[in-house]
This record gives C-alpha cells, sequence and structure tokens, in this order.
C-alpha cells in the first residue's frame, strides 16, 4: 500500500508518518521509486502501537525505547516483557537505600534478580516519600498489598497476547499507561464500597 492508504489504515496523517519515518520511529518501505514506497500491514500495527503511546502521553524518547524492543526484541518472554515496561516507566536516582524495597519483593516471592533495578528503585523512593511524610503502611496493610497486587500480576501476564511481538510489547506499555490510573480509580471506588458495608451508609 502507499503512504495515503496507509495513513487511511491507520489514522494517522501523511504528515505524522513522515515525522514518524524521520525520526526513525517506523521502518521504511520499500521502494519502488525514489519518491515511491510501499508498505505493509506491519507498518499498519507498528502505526498502531505508536500512535496509543503517543495518546497516552508518553513521549518520543519513550516511544523509541519502546521501538527498540519491537526492533531488537528479547529472545525471552520474561526480559521481553521487562523491557517493554522499563521503557515506559520514568527514570528515577538509583542513589537510594533498597533495603526496605528488597523486603517487599522477597514478600512478594521475587529473588533479588527478579526485577528490575529502576522498578526496585522506584519503590524505594515511594518509601521514602511515606517516611518522610511520617506515614506508617501498616503491616497487615501492606500485606493486602503484597498479596493482590501480586495475584492482579498474575492475571494481567497470563492475559499477555501471544499473536506476536508488537501485540505483546502493546498490551504490556499500554497496561502501564493506561490500566495504571483505571487501578487507582477502582481503588478509590472499592475504599467507598467497603466504608458504606462498614458504616452502613453511601456519600450523597
Amino acid at each position: 500500500m502507499r503512504i495515503s492508504e496507509l495513513s487511511m489504515r491507520s489514522g494517522v496523517p501523511v504528515a505524522t508518518i513522515k515525522y514518524y519515518l524521520r525520526e526513525k520511529l517506523l521502518p521504511e518501505g520499500q521502494r519502488s521509486s525514489p519518491t515511491q514506497a510501499a508498505y505493509t500491514e506491519a507498518h499498519v500495527q507498528r502505526l498502531g502501537v505508536i500512535r496509543a503511546l503517543v495518546d497516552a502521553g508518553v513521549g518520543i524518547a519513550g516511544v523509541r525505547k519502546v521501538v527498540g524492543v519491537l526492533e531488537e526484541p528479547p529472545e525471552n518472554p520474561y526480559d521481553l516483557l521487562g523491557a517493554a515496561n522499563a521503557a515506559v516507566t520514568p527514570e528515577v536516582s538509583a542513589d537510594i537505600d533498597l533495603t526496605a524495597a528488597q523486603a517487599i519483593l522477597e514478600r512478594m516471592g521475587g529473588a533479588p534478580d527478579a526485577c528490575a533495578p529502576d522498578q526496585i528503585a522506584a519503590v524505594a523512593h515511594a518509601l521514602a516519600a511515606l517516611d518522610r511524610a511520617g506515614f506508617v503502611v501498616p503491616d497487615d496493610v501492606m500485606d493486602a498489598y503484597v498479596e493482590h497486587l501480586g495475584a492482579l500480576a498474575e492475571a494481567e501476564l497470563a492475559a499477555t497476547p501471544q499473536t506476536s511481538i508488537e501485540d505483546a510489547v502493546r498490551y504490556v506499555v499500554l497496561g502501564t499507561a493506561l490500566v495504571e490510573p483505571l487501578i487507582l480509580a477502582l481503588r478509590r471506588v472499592g475504599e467507598q464500597v467497603a466504608a458504606s458495608r462498614r458504616f452502613g451508609t453511601l456519600p450523597d
């Protein structure tokens, strides 16, 4: 297909497609002349991933990382999903005490090398923020976090598409960028429901 049809199929304007081509986010099409190129269904799929990332608020640098995973995917699913997740995870300083975060990792059944360092550092920074505010998560509440978030992760991994690398990466990346706000919103809804059960009233 020509670039005009690619635009129609993907819903991405021609000018934007050309920008993605210049930025090497989209592979070149098969050249039929110096000014013409043919594109395939793979280009439609790649544009779907790029567009979804951009719509989710991921910057071009993050998109480039995801494209790098697609271009040179790791050999096993563990590394593939880890790389896709890391591509859209905000960078945090690694210069922080990881002891408490690693203890939580162990409570979740993970070995020290079972999680990317930046993910552990993100947990450490979150714990440090709680500590600075003088807020302590009770042990039974942390146990609930560990149990139910672990179950959530298992369910999400079980649902990861096996149809193609693009589908798997898209699922993981969009799950990080788009589903996390849903999880937070559902948590608040759950607290409202739990409060209504405990106190027997619903908010106005």
